[in-house]
């Protein structure tokens, strides 16, 4: 699929009428497409946006955007960030061309959504055994000599199952493969030793179907991960790699893939692939980093690797969720009408952070106010003698994990620090 498909995709987003599927926007913009209301720029509280309204902000986007793009740089590293993060075509575009090598993603649909989008270059974290999905990635494959496709295989299973749906489909080009290692034992996916890789390895090499580009795996899954330990099981990825490539199994190549690369260690992942030797093919050292686009305001603020290393920079977060007071029982408590429907809640509460009183009052911090709890549309708030809260207060509550933020919004105003919206963000989850 030609990257002006994608454009073109992209363009028709912007076609596509505001109505009653997109929560949160300004109900007389009914009638309107998406680039008209964006035209208009209005204020995103008091251009009659409703609440609770989930908002982006344009400036630490994009200073998250070039951020990341000048660390891949600076150390030599390829980017494909997880685009499961955001499943927002517009962001995977913008990603690209701040420098990203292509796109990682999970699961098929994923892959359907992207290439519909015109995105080039896919790595899939993830062993691919469906057979429709085969069926349809050999299509592709050998419709669009320009398309780069690499997954996981972690089984000889695995590699069967493949290999039997790719022939079956008639697939014209092999699929790119990396063996993934496992981060160790009880962890997530992957092949649990190294003389099972080399098992793996053997079954791909005796298929017409795949191709062996590399080696793989993801370092968040370290059991009781620190410095050390992640970076010894980075070190056996870089083992392992260099024995396949010793052994001659990258022969035919025009380079060796080489992936990891959450968004908790990618320190680790820099330093470690800065260690790789020379092979007898240039090494593609890819990094996987997704929850950077809007990192947050809880989990990954405490775990990112900015922290260790704070002379690289910063990322910002870039969500709030703006939600009203719709009750205020006692001194002691609130109710907001944003709930489990519009907020994550899988790894930390909502953080109150901001209070726009409904007399129009200048923001002011939400001092003494604690979210305890989610209903389904409710905030369960407790409040302190300095909240001075009342009904019809808005309150801006940051968000952790973006990617159980970004889930729960189908469209998504992007807005300047003064409150105007220039852009939407459509999401496909």
């Amino acid at each position: 699929m030609a990257l002006d498909t994608g454009t073109e995709a992209l363009a028709r987003l912007a076609e596509e009428p505001v109505d009653h599927r997109f929560k949160g926007l300004p109900p007389d913009a009914g009638g309107l497409t998406v680039a008209e209301l964006a035209g208009q720029r209005r204020n995103l509280f008091t251009g009659g946006f409703t609440t609770p309204v989930l908002a982006l902000s344009a400036e630490r986007l994009e200073h998250n955007l070039a951020l990341m793009e000048t660390y891949a740089a600076r150390h030599g590293l390829a980017f494909a960030p997880h685009g499961k993060t955001s499943m927002a075509p517009q962001l995977f575009h913008r990603q690209i061309e701040r420098g990203a090598w292509g796109i990682t993603l999970a699961v098929p649909h994923q892959v359907r959504v992207a290439r519909a989008f015109g995105v080039r270059r896919i790595f899939l974290a993830n062993e691919l055994v469906d057979a429709a999905a085969l069926r349809r990635l050999a299509a592709e494959l050998d419709a669009d000599p320009d398309f780069r496709f690499v997954c996981y295989v972690d089984s000889v299973r695995g590699v069967a199952l493949m290999d039997a749906a790719l022939t079956e489909a008639g697939a014209g080009r092999p699929v790119d493969v990396v063996v993934e290692l496992a981060a160790g034992e009880g962890a997530r996916t992957g092949v649990r030793t190294e003389a099972e890789c080399a098992a793996v390895a053997d079954a791909v090499a005796g298929t017409r179907t795949l191709r062996l580009a590399g080696v793989a795996g993801y370092e968040g899954e370290v059991p009781d991960a620190d410095p050390e330990k992640v970076r010894a099981w980075l070190r056996r990825l870089v083992a392992l790699t260099v024995e396949f490539d010793g052994a001659g199994r990258f022969a035919g190549l025009e380079e060796i893939v080489l992936s990891a690369g959450g968004s908790a260690w990618f320190d680790a992942v820099a330093d470690v692939f800065a260690e790789v030797p020379d092979l007898s093919l240039p090494v593609l050292k890819l990094l996987r980093s997704g929850a950077y686009v809007s990192h947050d305001d809880g989990h990954y603020r405490e775990v990112t690797p900015f922290n260790r290393v704070p002379a690289e920079g910063a990322l910002e977060p870039a969500f709030r969720l703006w939600t009203q007071v719709v009750s205020r029982p006692s001194a002691e408590q609130a109710f907001a009408n944003a709930g489990k429907r519009d907020a994550a809640y899988d790894l930390d509460l909502p953080f109150p952070q901001a209070v726009r009183p409904a007399d129009g009052g200048p923001e002011r911090p939400a001092a003494g106010i604690t979210v305890t709890g989610l209903s389904d549309q409710h905030a369960w708030l407790r409040t302190g003698p300095e909240a001075e809260l009342e009904v019809g207060d808005w309150v801006g509550l940051g968000l952790s994990h973006p990617c159980t933020s970004f889930d729960k919004w189908q469209l998504i105003p992007v807005a300047e620090a003064d409150g105007t919206v220039v852009d939407y963000i459509r999401t496909f989850f």
